[in-house]
């Protein structure tokens, strides 16, 4: 399995277990803001990395029949149970029909789940997982169950989690500690609650953003002399990683699912290219076309949301450093500038850079009246909303998770989500995508857990190219999708394993 060092020479063999080949030889069979809510402090030392993958945030129910904090509850499920933290626990039927949906377009776990769950994989495997709880994580989290594994879960962001979905996981008996709009105590709590419980010791992390991690390395560190493996799929928690990995304070094996092939294109790119006419449509009803948009970044997630909003008729302008990004920009018929130089004239700002006060208060200042302002990138850190949150400037919350922020003078934008990813809490991301991300998630689990001792090192590796091909091959049957096969000598000629992989490490898709 190739490390993530860069060095795309020597790699270890990944060993396709027989469960794994089987099942490749056979073709398949088949998001109103509570009203009252504490915010997350400004000032956070660790960064906000709730905020860094994918999530549904279209619940069922938003406006809670009371403002009774699910900390101060009591709630069991029907079997007795009060190991849970929910909202209210009588959405759970909804929640299961939530869950039932999201089966339908997730069918490489389904098929997942009833071919190998015979072998168990994850038996004995305690996994402690910190994403974002939407009914495809829920699909994903009795998928674990179904192969043997028992699962403790919080979220990863305050926004995200789909209420009756976390109701449903805890009637059927996984102990859920999440809910939409908590506070930043409230989100602190629930981590803990999924860690330090008397009898049970996680030897499993999937982890989105980092915080579970850091809150084990933090309060428990003594938890890591069991743990085998940490499986984390965020830009920010990938990068915690390799921190950890470079001080030499990682303790244990992690995968890096976020640069995989599987979660930068389908997740990063197609994903994105749907979900941000989404979010913005249903946050501002906006028409799109001759708006003028200017999105920062042009990497995958750029990338889709440019295709998007060119594809119905905006006029796209492009913010980059990188000059093969900017080139491609360029080539795909976008306009390369700078901020500055756009930013009185644009409709939207959109980020997507994965970096750090990309729009300033300065920028913030100078742009037009009912200016639409939000982030698809890294975590709530690309806006500077900080600069916002002083006297001189008031804030009106219009309608869920769209806030107008008006100067003295009368001029307003119009900021979505706090500066948090939009797809995340305003919006549906595809369930198809999340089919292949979560897959992708499960596997690397199911390899670090059967992982025969020294195999894998204290250090941060990549998903082998073959596992990434393995994962697409899951998902052609949906399409109907007949992969054409080499011949022996075609094989020969090109140098490959009529298997796979067949492209090289550093090939670029």
């Amino acid at each position: 399995m190739e490390k993530w060092d860069g060095n795309t020479g020597t790699t270890s063999a990944f060993a396709v277990p027989d469960w794994m080949i089987q099942f490749a030889d056979q073709k398949q069979e088949f998001n109103k803001r509570p009203t009252k809510i504490g915010r997350r402090s400004l000032s956070r030392s660790i960064s906000q990395s709730s905020t860094d993958s994918y999530s549904s945030a279209a619940s069922y129910t938003d406006s809670s029949d009371d403002e009774t904090s699910p900390r101060d509850k009591q709630q069991k499920n029907s079997k007795g149970s009060s190991d849970f933290c929910v909202k209210n626990i009588k959405q759970a039927e909804f929640g299961r029909r939530e869950i039932e949906i999201a089966e339908q377009e997730m069918p490489a776990l389904m098929a997942l789940r009833k071919r190998a769950q015979g072998e168990k994989p994850l038996a004995g495997a305690k996994i402690v997982g910190c994403t974002h709880i939407t009914a495809q994580t829920a699909v994903l989290m009795e998928t674990l169950s179904a192969l043997g594994a028992q699962c403790r879960w919080a979220a990863c962001n305050i926004y995200s989690t789909l209420n009756e979905v976390a109701a449903a996981l805890a009637e059927s008996g996984f102990p859920v500690f999440a809910w939409k709009g908590e506070s930043e105590d409230d989100f602190w709590w629930c981590i803990d609650r999924c860690v330090n419980v008397e009898g049970w010791q996680p030897n499993m992390i999937l982890d989105d953003g980092g915080d579970l991690t850091h809150w084990i390395y933090k309060k428990y560190p003594n938890m890591f002399k069991k743990i085998k493996g940490i499986v984390e799929e965020s830009v920010t928690g990938v990068h915690r990683l390799y921190q950890l990995s470079k001080a030499g304070k990682l303790c244990v094996p992690a995968m890096n699912v976020n640069d995989s092939v599987t979660k930068q294109k389908f997740d990063n790119l197609y994903c994105c290219r749907e979900s941000i006419l989404d979010g913005l449509k249903r946050t501002t009803d906006m028409m799109f076309g001759g708006k003028q948009v200017v999105v920062c970044g042009y990497g995958e997630v750029g990338k889709g949301c440019c295709a998007a909003l060119k594809a119905m008729g905006s006029i796209v302008y492009v913010t980059e450093i990188d000059p093969i990004c900017a080139l491609q920009a360029c080539m795909d018929g976008f306009r390369l500038v700078k901020l500055n130089e756009v930013i009185r004239q644009v409709d939207i700002v959109i980020t997507c850079t994965g970096n750090k006060n990309v729009v300033t208060r300065e920028h913030l200042d100078r742009m037009k009246n009912s200016c639409i302002v939000c982030n698809m990138g890294h975590s709530n850190t690309e806006i500077d909303v900080a600069s916002l949150r002083t006297p001189e400037l008031t804030w009106e919350r219009v309608r869920s998770q769209v806030d107008h922020v008006i100067w003295p003078d009368g001029k307003r934008i119009v900021l979505l989500a706090e500066g948090r990813l939009l797809n995340l809490s305003c919006s549906t991301v595809p369930t198809f995508v999340l089919s292949i991300t979560a897959t992708t998630q499960a596997l690397a689990l199911i390899e670090l857990y059967n992982a025969p001792e020294g195999r894998y090192k204290q250090d941060v590796y990549l998903l082998p190219k073959k596992m990434d091909e393995y994962v697409a091959s899951l998902h052609l049957p949906t399409f109907d999708a007949h992969l054409t096969e080499l011949t022996d000598e075609q094989a020969k000629y090109l140098g490959l394993n009529k298997n796979g992989p067949f492209k090289p490490n550093y090939y670029r898709y």
